[in-house]
Protein backbone atom coordinates (compact mmCIF):
# COMPACT_ATOMS: atom_id res chain seq x y z
CA UNK A 1 0.00 0.00 0.00
CA UNK A 2 1.19 3.50 -0.81
CA UNK A 3 2.06 5.49 2.31
CA UNK A 4 -0.09 8.40 1.17
CA UNK A 5 -3.21 6.29 1.23
CA UNK A 6 -2.16 4.73 4.53
CA UNK A 7 -1.68 8.09 6.30
CA UNK A 8 -5.02 9.29 4.94
CA UNK A 9 -6.79 6.12 6.09
CA UNK A 10 -5.22 6.31 9.57
CA UNK A 11 -6.19 9.98 9.88
CA UNK A 12 -9.76 9.35 8.74
CA UNK A 13 -10.15 6.28 10.99
CA UNK A 14 -9.32 8.52 13.95
CA UNK A 15 -11.71 11.25 12.79
CA UNK A 16 -8.94 13.82 12.42
CA UNK A 17 -8.77 16.60 9.88
CA UNK A 18 -5.90 17.48 7.60
CA UNK A 19 -5.64 20.77 9.49
CA UNK A 20 -5.14 18.93 12.80
CA UNK A 21 -2.39 16.73 11.41
CA UNK A 22 -0.88 19.68 9.58
CA UNK A 23 -0.64 21.53 12.88
CA UNK A 24 1.08 18.53 14.47
CA UNK A 25 3.64 18.60 11.64
CA UNK A 26 3.99 22.42 11.67
CA UNK A 27 2.31 22.68 8.27
CA UNK A 28 -0.84 24.26 6.97
CA UNK A 29 -3.81 22.13 6.01
CA UNK A 30 -2.83 22.69 2.39
CA UNK A 31 0.77 21.67 3.08
CA UNK A 32 -0.39 18.42 4.64
CA UNK A 33 -2.89 17.89 1.84
CA UNK A 34 0.00 18.05 -0.62
CA UNK A 35 1.62 15.10 1.17
CA UNK A 36 -1.54 12.98 1.06
CA UNK A 37 -2.16 13.95 -2.57
CA UNK A 38 1.39 13.16 -3.70
CA UNK A 39 2.43 16.71 -4.53
CA UNK A 40 4.96 16.70 -1.66
CA UNK A 41 7.02 14.00 0.02
CA UNK A 42 6.72 13.02 3.66
CA UNK A 43 9.91 14.07 5.44
CA UNK A 44 11.52 11.57 7.78
CA UNK A 45 11.10 13.88 10.78
CA UNK A 46 7.38 14.12 9.98
CA UNK A 47 7.18 10.34 9.74
CA UNK A 48 8.68 10.10 13.23
CA UNK A 49 6.09 12.58 14.55
CA UNK A 50 3.28 10.55 12.99
CA UNK A 51 4.65 7.31 14.48
CA UNK A 52 4.69 8.87 17.95
CA UNK A 53 1.32 10.56 17.58
CA UNK A 54 -0.50 7.51 16.25
CA UNK A 55 1.64 5.02 18.25
CA UNK A 56 2.28 3.05 15.07
CA UNK A 57 5.49 1.67 13.57
CA UNK A 58 7.07 3.35 10.58
CA UNK A 59 6.89 0.02 8.74
CA UNK A 60 3.11 0.09 9.04
CA UNK A 61 2.73 3.76 8.14
CA UNK A 62 4.87 3.48 5.00
CA UNK A 63 3.23 0.23 3.94
CA UNK A 64 6.01 -2.32 4.46
CA UNK A 65 3.64 -4.35 6.62
CA UNK A 66 -0.12 -4.54 6.94
CA UNK A 67 0.05 -5.49 10.62
CA UNK A 68 -0.18 -2.40 12.84
CA UNK A 69 2.37 -2.37 15.66
CA UNK A 70 3.34 0.20 18.25
CA UNK A 71 6.28 2.37 17.27
CA UNK A 72 7.81 1.44 20.64
CA UNK A 73 8.00 -2.26 19.80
Amino acid sequence: MDYRRRIRDIREDRDLTQAEIGKLLDKTQQGYNHIEAGRAELKIEDLVKLCRFYDLSADYIIGLTDKPKSYKA
